[in-house]
């Protein structure tokens, strides 16, 4: 049975990591109805990040052409002699924004970790996340939309080589949100920053793909040292059985959004999370 609790737990993390949705808050609910027998509150704890991992690791392999800043080929070679030679100049700029865009949530969210958790780490505060940043989208898509119609749109910027450090670090601003209130979606924050600041929706999804990779690496990386990789066999069975099934949902579901959104706008994820968020609230006062 825990084994097929953490498959469930997988194809939620695949599904919800990617979509502005929330994967943490549907996690943390899930949690509420499903829950782990005979593993610790603080593996609890270190599971619901660490198995984003595998979600991370669909990222990597299937962008790896678009993020590995090592080359060989003369025409993409910066000119220049020696060990720079090996290097993308434009895939080594695109690192150097997705880190200035980790430095809020670096920072920030090392520091006052416990203390996020302690206050906002409940399904009230998750709904109250949900509802707000799903009115955000459909706003911020109703002026995007006006904007168009009324011929006052400004030139989108469709690459991730367009978008300039101070994007990025805007771009990081708006992940801390999510760092702070589980159920607000590190990828629903830093879309909407995106989109606030004059990205494609392509290039603000594909832009907050890149940034989960350190980002993600990084937190789960503090979970698991906080934990002590004191793990049981039966623990560690859960934990990568949960990894291997977000990695492979989580493939499917990255081609899906990117094909979605070259057709159609964010609002749907935006309606999604108040009704979501207006049943959350409304069981959870209930009890």
């Amino acid at each position: 049975m825990e084994i097929i609790k953490s498959i469930i737990f997988g194809i939620v993390e695949g599904i919800t990591e990617w979509l502005p949705i929330s994967s943490t808050g549907h996690l943390i609910l899930v949690e509420q109805f499903l829950k782990f027998k005979n593993v610790s509150p603080e593996f609890w704890e270190m599971f619901q990040v660490v198995i984003q991992l595998g979600a991370i690791l669909a990222v990597v392999l299937l962008y790896f052409k678009n993020i590995w800043p090592i080359t060989t080929k003369k025409e993409k070679a910066i000119k220049q002699k020696g060990i720079l030679s090996f290097f993308d100049k434009d895939i080594m700029s695109l690192w150097g924004k997705i880190l200035v865009a980790c430095i809020p949530a670096a920072i920030i969210g090392l520091v006052f970790d416990d203390v996020f958790e302690a206050l906002f780490y409940n399904p009230i505060c998750i709904a109250i996340a949900l509802i707000t940043f799903g009115i955000a989208f459909i706003i911020v898509e109703n002026r995007n939309s006006k904007k168009s119609k009324h011929g006052k749109e400004k030139k989108q910027k469709e690459a991730t080589k367009e978008i300039t450090y101070k994007d990025a670090l805007i771009i990081g601003f708006f992940q801390l949100l999510a760092a702070i209130f589980p159920g607000t979606s590190r990828s629903g924050s830093t879309i909407i920053g995106s989109l606030l600041i004059g990205l494609s929706r392509p290039n603000a999804a594909e832009f907050t793909f890149y940034l989960a990779i350190p980002t993600m690496f990084g937190a789960s990386l503090l979970k698991l040292v906080k934990f002590g990789f004191a793990f049981t066999g039966a623990e560690l069975a859960i934990l990568l059985v949960g990894m291997l099934v977000s990695f492979v949902v989580s493939m499917f579901v990255i081609k899906f959004l990117m094909n979605y959104i070259k057709k159609h706008n964010f609002k749907i994820f935006g309606y999604y999370r108040i009704i979501l968020g207006i049943i959350v609230l409304l069981y959870f006062l209930q009890k």
